[in-house]
């Protein structure tokens, strides 16, 4: 592998999901204000609102979304086209 590729600030990162307070650690550039401690050692921590942990794409959870009020406003906004 080549050496002296990656940034200087190429380091371990915390990222924690905030719906599941999972936390998973990976090497990334991002700054970061706040740290987390995680099995003895502190990481930089970056807060997340949905993670591979949370997705409904990942997890097969959906929710339930009301598009009946959407619908309707289609149908309004367009039904002066209708013939």
């Amino acid at each position: 592998m080549k050496s002296n590729i990656h940034p200087d600030n190429y380091r371990l990162v915390a990222f924690k999901d905030m719906s599941n307070d999972d936390v998973f650690i990976t090497k990334s550039t991002v700054n970061s204000k706040e740290t987390i401690e995680v099995d003895g050692v502190k990481y930089p921590l970056v807060k997340l609102e949905i993670s591979r942990t949370s997705h409904p794409y990942y997890t097969g959870k959906s929710k339930l979304v009301d598009t009946a009020g959407r619908i309707d406003k289609f149908k309004n906004k367009y039904s002066k086209f209708k013939k």
